[in-house]
């Protein structure tokens, strides 16, 4: 071991932490009294944007993501980080690549640093495009590698995948185990392999699941991980990160050195510990380890869906059964990794068959489209009475399925003219145009009761004179 090595941290607390623990919920008010804290602490990134926070800015908070994007950068000089789902940029399908540069060129304008850029399907032809934009924008690069366990997923296959992301560009390598189920053992093996096979910077990015996060992070660092991802204590553990303090302890203890400091990592802890308790009602965390994930490779957040589904249906008796489905289910389909959207894909289509007694008697538009090469390619070959159940005769692609996509944002311009404000909001549209809509309508209706209100009284919302320079 190089006593002298120094391991740097991404903080997750304003982006994954949050996602994973209070449904997204944290507003960008919970951020900006402790960011000049956060940034002075010496993250190698932080991760603010991306993911579901995209979304549920816009559908539960009634904020701007791209706003917020910008004023997190007004505020630090530590890199901004985010999660991109490739072609599927922040939703749950694939889209044109005329709208993937759009963001890719905001977003890189807009002050992120770090794409952080994975396939549901781990297929580079996927991941190919937002790649190119990035580095055409100037922002960083990092390939994703999607863990997740089956007969193929070997360290052979995660060292070719990688080497495909490299010779895409990468500019680094994450492991990204998104149900935290990366054993301390194959971590160590994984990464070594693939730091040797490509010689890029590797990152590790776990979810504290099934309580191995810590021990799995220890031995990647010593098989040469240059990075890990952390949440302050008072938003880890459960399904966010391991604790950054514990992490910064343990490794100093080993003869690491990470230059975070303790006290001030403290502070931002406490602040944190009450910022929790505004978020109560989203809180549903037990902060127990769930070893079900060690079963079944189901993520925390599939298991929240699969309940309120069934409760839904007056069937919670039936959650046992719809665990032991998931892993059916993925083989049908090729052993997709569960990670947004393959997650929501293969969970209901084991909980339909669960709940109507036979397999496969019913399926999702999606479940039919993935069937058919719409989302890519499965790490391995989906069973074909399986397919051709759901299917029948319809025909399969085998392209990368954006090719069959014809622009999209000249109609998401043409669709948002009398809202827009900027074009960003284009952006906003083409990807949740059912959630855009409502928040850009609704920012313009008071935006003109602002207007109106200085026109007739000189003042502005909160009151102030309003006056204009001469």
């Amino acid at each position: 071991m190089d006593k002298k090595r120094v391991i740097k941290f991404t903080d997750t607390t304003l982006r994954d932490s949050h996602q994973s623990l209070l449904a997204t919920r944290m507003k960008i008010e919970d951020m900006l009294p402790i960011i000049d804290k956060i940034d002075a602490i010496g993250y190698h990134s932080l991760e603010c944007w991306g993911g579901a926070t995209f979304d549920t800015t816009m559908r539960f908070l009634n904020e701007d993501p791209w706003e917020r994007l910008w004023t997190i950068k007004q505020r630090c000089k530590t890199p901004l980080q985010m999660l991109l789902r490739g072609q599927n940029i922040l939703g749950y399908k694939h889209y044109a690549d005329d709208v993937l540069e759009a963001f890719c060129k905001y977003a890189c304008e807009g002050g992120m640093d770090i794409f952080r850029i994975f396939d549901a399907l781990n297929d580079a032809r996927n991941m190919e495009k937002a790649m190119e934009y990035v580095k055409k924008y100037g922002g960083h690069v990092q390939g994703v590698l999607c863990y997740t366990i089956s007969e193929f997923h070997t360290v052979k296959y995660y060292v070719e995948l990688a080497k495909k992301l490299a010779e895409r560009g990468a500019d680094s390598i994450c492991i990204k185990d998104m149900a935290g189920i990366l054993a301390p053992g194959p971590a160590y093996e994984i990464v070594k392999e693939v730091k040797e096979a490509v010689g890029l910077p590797i990152q590790v990015h776990t979810h504290y699941t099934s309580g191995m996060g810590a021990m799995m992070y220890v031995k990647a660092i010593e098989a040469g991980a240059d990075v890990v991802d952390t949440a302050i204590s008072s938003m880890s553990l459960s399904t966010s990160q391991p604790a950054c303090e514990t992490m910064v302890a343990a490794l100093e203890s080993l003869g690491y050195e990470t230059n975070l400091d303790l006290l001030k990592l403290k502070e931002i802890s406490d602040f944190y510990k009450d910022v929790r308790k505004k978020y109560a009602k989203f809180d549903l965390t037990d902060y127990t380890p769930d070893t079900n994930v060690l079963v079944y490779q189901v993520p925390g957040g599939m298991i929240s869906n699969f309940l309120s589904q069934l409760a839904q249906q007056n069937a919670l008796d039936k959650l046992p059964d719809v665990l032991a489905e998931v892993p059916r289910v993925r083989e049908d389909f090729g052993f997709p990794p569960l990670v947004t959207p393959s997650s929501q894909i293969v969970g209901a289509q084991a909980a339909l068959n669960v709940l109507l007694g036979e397999r496969y008697k019913m399926a999702t538009n999606e479940v039919k489209q993935y069937m058919r090469g719409f989302y890519g390619q499965p790490p391995a070959p989906v069973k074909e009475e399986v397919r051709k159940k759901i299917v029948g005769n319809d025909e399969v692609i085998h392209c990368r399925p954006a090719d069959l996509i014809p622009p999209e944002m000249e109609d998401a311009r043409k669709a948002v003219a009398g809202v827009m404000q900027k074009e960003q909001d284009v952006v906003s549209y083409a990807i949740f145009p059912n959630v855009a809509m409502p928040f850009l309508e609704e920012r313009l209706a008071k935006q003109a009761k602002v207007d109106f209100k200085i026109a007739k009284e000189g003042t502005d919302e909160n009151g102030n004179v309003v006056t204009y320079p001469a």
